[in-house]
């Protein structure tokens, strides 16, 4: 029995994801635990369809265990992102390795990657510190420094997926796990790339054919599986796909309801972000609030992270604490394989119910409260607007088939 574990969000799920999935077992994997996005990604945004939905899937389309992230790691940096799925992976107890795509393909050259920026980082910090004061972000910076070093290191953390990979084998590394680290090489459309050939677009094309709908929509089913297709369509027709967009008023009157201090205290605000903050009060759409917060320092997607968090109520508080329960989305019988095994040697517990899950302590509680918060607003960027306190009467996937 080999488990291995895939951090993901499947927003939406498409054949590349298949094909990670696929090489996944090729390389042995006799059972597949993902930790997986609730309703809000890492890019700052909400999830195109409901995290209870994606899960279902997934565990049809290769999964056997689907855990849910936390949403205060979702709508984290790269580095968060990380800490938070490895940390719930590791404390399974049962995980043999963890298997990720990049555009490198390969583990030593990534490695070899991660040790130069490390080494950059601890020994030119004034050199980044000069390039960060010309008001670019912190990895524009170590990459700028890399590249009078080594120029391979500085093309391989310059591309998205093989620096969330690195950012993974970080966090192997700092928690000591005995987790090997695995990489297949993504082919066919980059990152948040269009389509390159007949069968591979990213995920943001994806939902980019949502959003726009209609004739679109036919063209799903050369980039995902017919299980998501039928999926999707239905989430369309029903109304139960979601747009950022619609949540425009509710962050703007937050936004505007809102205390230095209070902005102050949002996870991932600092260097006076605050202020710029406050003084963006006056802003009359999302488009326009985006436009003045906006500089080289701050990415767009840091920026989008930031107002959700403001908006869900997410502090720096809550990022000093790692997972300390890990919430089943979904399961099939290879999955309660995984359970079985991990039995007396998982470090917290693992579970379906939020309700049973947040009793354990006032961190859990806390932690399940951000949770609930999270999918209730999540309901109000529907296309259909649906009830509150949805996370209680969730209906966790079991196939036994």
């Amino acid at each position: 029995m080999k488990v291995s574990g895939i951090i993901c969000e499947y927003n939406p799920f498409h054949n590349g994801h298949l094909y990670h999935i696929n090489e996944t077992r090729r390389n042995g994997a006799t059972h597949i635990v993902a930790v997986m996005s609730g309703n809000f990604v890492q890019r700052g945004d909400v999830a195109v369809m409901d995290k209870l939905e994606r899960a279902r899937l997934a565990v049809k389309s290769g999964a056997d265990l689907v855990i849910e992230m936390p949403v205060q790691y979702c709508l984290s940096s790269a580095e968060g992102f990380a800490n938070g799925a490895v940390w719930l992976l590791e404390s399974l107890g049962v995980v043999d390795e963890l298997s990720f795509g990049s555009e490198c393909g390969d583990i030593g050259k990534l490695r070899r990657a991660m040790e130069i920026a490390d080494e950059a980082a601890l020994n030119h910090r004034e050199d980044i510190q000069s390039i960060m004061e010309n008001g670019y972000t912190y990895p524009r910076a170590l990459c700028s420094v890399i590249k009078g070093i080594d120029l391979q290191a500085a093309e391989i953390i310059s591309e998205p997926n093989n620096l969330l990979a690195i950012e993974y084998m970080r966090a192997i590394n700092r928690f000591g796990c005995r987790i090997e680290p695995m990489t297949t090489k993504r082919s066919g459309a980059a990152h948040d790339g269009a389509p390159t050939d007949g069968s591979h677009a990213s995920a943001s094309f994806i939902r980019e054919l949502i959003a726009v709908g209609g004739q679109n929509l036919f063209k799903l089913g050369s980039y995902t599986t017919p299980l998501w297709e039928d999926a999707i369509n239905t989430a369309v027709r029903c109304g139960e796909t979601a747009e950022l967009s619609r949540l425009e008023r509710v962050i703007l009157y937050k936004l505007r309801m809102s205390s230095i201090r209070e902005l102050e205290m949002v996870s991932d605000v600092g260097q006076g972000l605050e202020n710029r903050l406050y003084n963006s009060r006056m802003a009359g759409s999302l488009d326009e609030l985006f436009v003045t917060l906006k500089t080289k320092r701050y990415t767009m997607a840091r920026i989008r992270r930031i107002l959700l968090c403001m908006l869900i109520g997410i502090t720096k508080q809550d990022m000093t604490h790692l997972p300390v329960y890990g919430r089943i989305l979904a399961i099939n019988e290879r999955g309660k394989e995984i359970l079985a095994l991990a039995k007396g040697k998982a470090a917290m517990p693992y579970a379906t119910s939020i309700a049973k899950l947040s009793q354990r302590n006032s961190t859990a509680r806390r932690f399940a409260e951000l949770e609930i918060k999270a999918s209730d607003i999540y309901g109000l960027a529907l296309d259909t607007i649906n009830s509150a306190q949805k996370d209680y009467r969730a209906k966790i996937m079991i196939d036994l088939e």
